[in-house]
């Protein structure tokens, strides 16, 4: 999903947060691949809530003792995370209505986000957000498709999906953002 950029972030002692979303992401994805009967509406209450706890965690890395650069964009990102997800959590059928719409201009947005990363060409393996960028614009495309189609069948195997997607990204970016032992003490 949206991968964090490293070079932004530096280090944060807040990196096992974003891993513990990342699994709680990788987990909720697999439920939802193996029992899709669930619901529809769960599966958007579920992304309304871990909108939320992704909020929180951008909020408290931005205000943390180890601000990263561009807190300010972390602080932004977390109050629109924040607002979005109560807005899913609020009324389920306004989650049912506009949740593959939703998701796929979220994909969208961060797919031209991650492919827009070649100008900055820092570090080794920058051509993995293009990578990431075109996979997020597909997947996008493919929940504008379900949303029209209004097939549910799709959107949730999209949802899952990209839920496991998004937590292996989190997960791995986390990983990326552990402070440097050297360098602390």
């Amino acid at each position: 999903m949206k991968a964090i950029n490293v070079n932004m972030i530096c280090t944060t002692r807040w990196g096992w947060a974003i891993l513990v979303v990342g699994i709680l992401l990788i987990l909720g994805g697999f439920a939802y691949w193996f029992w899709p009967a669930a619901g529809y509406a769960v599966a958007s209450q579920i992304f309304g809530w871990l909108l939320i706890l992704a909020g929180i965690v951008q909020l408290c890395v931005a205000s943390g003792p180890d601000v990263p650069k561009g807190w300010g964009w972390w602080i932004a990102g977390g109050i629109i995370n924040m607002f979005i997800g109560f807005m899913l959590v609020r009324s389920i059928l306004l989650s049912e209505m506009v949740f593959p719409y939703f998701i796929g201009f979220l994909f969208l947005f961060w797919g031209v986000e991650a492919m827009a990363s070649i100008t900055r060409r820092s570090g080794r393996y920058w051509w993995l957000n293009i990578i990431n960028g075109i996979l997020l614009c597909l997947i996008a495309f493919f929940f504008l498709e379900a949303g029209y189609l209004t097939d549910m069948w799709m959107v949730s195997f999209l949802t899952s999906i990209a839920f496991i997607y998004w937590g292996f990204t989190l997960a791995l970016s986390a990983y990326s953002m552990k402070p440097d032992k050297k360098i602390s003490e």
